[in-house]
């Protein structure tokens, strides 16, 4: 019976972090970046030419232009990816647009909501690419949760980075 009131203890406990994870922590952050030898102009368009999309997230099943306005900025997406053999639907809209610079992404899937924001630098022909992210979630639950991923998040952004680096340096 100790045992037992021990376990119940120990389940009571982890589930009350969990819960109070949502309450502490609103938003999930990390920053990925990744060096590529070439210069910022070729992979400041490379990066914004939509049909690359595919050879640096192979997930993307389509994209789909919902919304183009003058200056890319405000410009809304329909992308869906496949992820584990689940086929997920989300919104990408640009929030910021500046030329060789920086670009910053708002995505909306489903229960997850991200923002991406690209900095584009330079030195000597050698162009840095640094993505800080930030994800949430309207539902509680999913807030409770994102934390405990982060390192996920987190390596399959830099394996994106690290694919797109292939990419534009193949070229």
């Amino acid at each position: 019976m100790k045992i037992i009131k021990i376990i119940l203890g120990i389940i009571t406990a982890l589930t009350i972090v969990f819960f109070a994870t949502g309450l502490f922590v609103k938003e999930t952050n990390y920053t990925t970046q990744v060096s590529v030898n070439k210069p910022l102009e070729e992979v400041f368009t490379t990066f914004n030419n939509q049909e690359n999309l595919k050879e640096w997230i192979p997930e993307i099943k389509s994209f789909e232009v919902i919304n183009e306005t003058l200056g890319r900025t405000g410009n809304t997406y329909k992308i869906v990816v496949v992820n584990q053999g689940q086929e997920i639907t989300m919104t990408e809209k640009v929030m910021a647009y500046i030329p060789n610079e920086k670009v910053t992404l708002f995505f909306d899937a489903e229960n997850m909501l991200k923002t991406d924001d690209y900095i584009f630098t330079t030195e000597n022909e050698l162009t840095t690419v640094t993505l800080n992210s930030s994800c949430r979630s309207d539902s509680y639950i999913m807030s409770c949760l994102f934390p405990y991923f982060k390192g996920t998040f987190k390596r399959q952004d830099q394996d994106y980075l690290n694919n797109f680096k292939s990419f534009v340096e193949k070229q």
